[in-house]
């Protein structure tokens, strides 16, 4: 059932919510990393080379239109707190429709273009073909997997964690399953990675469907509501856009940085794709702590609690500087162990390792700046401050542009993996620097609706009121109001 993250102690109500976060997205990394094992175990190095290389246009695609859909449930969020059960539910049904509009673009103009992405960033000839079917089977299965994001982020919304990490842990099981089915027996290939990921993200999407028809009423949409709704809309659009283009935009950087990597070579690849995939594991916390801060601070915006929106960002800080330093620390001393889980016996780790080494070395030192990075943006998404994503998206697509274009200019590995914590320390700097700017202009609103209307003699609650309802709207305070009592959902 859905969880209110309004009351309580902020630390303990955040830990409490960010667990079952951490333990979804790991397992979600698991069994991305099972892939990548499988297939460099079964099916070979170049086969493994072939993903990798794949996984920035992955993160692209996917990123795009996760990115968007997830915006659609902020205001989702925004409505639970402030207790408004019919809006919270027409929010749904608004945000579904425009979520089965952004799939079914994305899904035609990936396939349409992916050779050219390929082409675009100089993949190497002897992983070209695997690399193309393993992502094209991907961009086939779209649909399923911004379902199962959109759903989970539906439910992650009225603070409830535990059901998408139930069905997430199931979805990791059945896709190991269906790895060892697809590419030792049937002998798919990558592709066949590619379709058990497909399949186990579809069913994981169909049962957060059943447990929010069964058990969340507050999140299904009567039969009146499922038409677009203009003004939810707008608000939505005004989210999950800059969601969208923060992914588009960083995206676009890694894939400039993969471009970068992928002239030293298949082995070269295959050692980055090996340490990537260790990288992305240890992330996962960053990403928990962000999604956490969306719907904490979601909730807390539409109550009218800045007070209890900073003191979240404060206590989520303390978090992920103990999670930084620890997994640092791991990192770097646990990488020649791991690495030998992605290769079968006769590959020589050794000459994978030093290029593996060199990227978690320089990304390890930036895990704080990249923490402060979720914990900023996703606490001023919440708030209704979409376009922030978007400038922290283009600090980091130049941060990476910058060190790629100079690491093929005088041939550096280290410069060119080094693309990706120059980003992190560069936008988690303008992170900071915009969320002291987002919470003046939150309280400079509610001061001057506070002091709007003249305090009558008779209405002594009015002005606190008028404080409150601007916390619970965005930049387009109006719009919101509108939203909320329009006769059109």
């Amino acid at each position: 059932m859905g969880n209110s993250l309004t009351e309580g102690k902020p630390l303990k109500i955040i830990l409490k919510f960010m667990i079952p976060l951490l333990l979804g997205n790991v397992f979600q990394q698991f069994y991305n990393m099972v892939d990548a094992i499988i297939v460099g175990k079964y099916v070979g190095t170049n086969a493994l080379a072939a993903v990798g290389s794949t996984g920035t246009i992955m993160f692209l695609v996917l990123g795009v239109s996760n990115g968007m859909s997830t915006g659609f449930t902020v205001l989702t969020s925004q409505k639970y707190g402030a207790r408004q059960t019919d809006e919270t539910r027409a929010t749904v049904a608004n945000g579904i429709i425009l979520s089965g509009i952004v799939i079914v673009a994305m899904t035609a103009i990936s396939l349409f273009f992916m050779h050219g992405i390929l082409d675009l960033m100089n993949t190497p000839e002897d992983i070209y073909e695997d690399a193309y079917s393993y992502i094209s089977v991907i961009c086939m299965g779209i649909v399923a997997i911004v379902s199962y994001n959109l759903f989970a982020a539906f439910l992650r919304a009225i603070g409830n964690s535990k059901v998408p990490l139930m069905t997430l842990i199931f979805s990791a099981l059945l896709n190991i399953v269906l790895d060892l089915l697809f590419i030792i027996h049937f002998r798919m290939g990558v592709a066949g990675a590619a379709w058990a990921t497909n399949i186990s993200q579809g069913i994981a999407a169909l049962l957060c469907v059943v447990y929010i028809i069964r058990k969340e009423p507050v999140l299904t949409p009567s039969r009146n509501m499922w038409r677009l709704n203009r003004q939810y809309t707008r608000l939505q659009m005004y989210i999950g856009i800059p969601m969208a283009l923060q992914f588009g935009i960083t995206a676009s950087g890694t894939m400039i940085m993969q471009g970068a990597i992928n002239v030293y070579g298949s082995v070269a690849v295959a050692g980055f794709t090996a340490a990537s995939k260790v990288q992305n594991l240890l992330t996962q916390g960053m990403m928990s702590i962000g999604q956490t801060m969306t719907s904490y601070s979601g909730q807390n915006y539409g109550k009218g609690d800045l007070d209890r929106v900073k003191q979240g960002v404060k206590d989520a800080m303390k978090i992920m500087v103990v999670y930084s330093i620890i997994a640092g620390v791991m990192v770097v001393l646990c990488l020649p162990y791991i690495m030998r889980l992605f290769f079968s016996a006769d590959v020589d780790i050794a000459s994978l390792l030093p290029w593996a080494r060199i990227y978690i070395l320089e990304c390890a030192i930036a895990y704080i700046p990249l923490s402060s990075i979720f914990i900023f943006r996703n606490t001023m998404q919440g708030c209704g401050y979409g376009m922030t994503a978007m400038m922290l998206g283009i600090v980091e697509f130049f941060a990476r542009l910058l060190a790629a274009f100079i690491s093929i200019r005088v041939r550096s590995y280290a410069l060119a993996v080094g693309a990706d914590p120059l980003a992190w320390l560069s936008a988690g700097i303008m992170a900071a620097v915009l969320f002291g700017f987002v919470m003046k202009d939150i309280e400079r609103k509610k001061r001057r609706m506070a002091f709007a209307e003249p305090v009558k003699a008779d209405s002594g609650t009015k002005t606190a009121k008028a404080g409150i309802e601007t916390a619970k709207t965005g930049p387009e305070e109006q719009d919101v109001k509108k939203a909320s009592t329009s006769g059109d959902e």
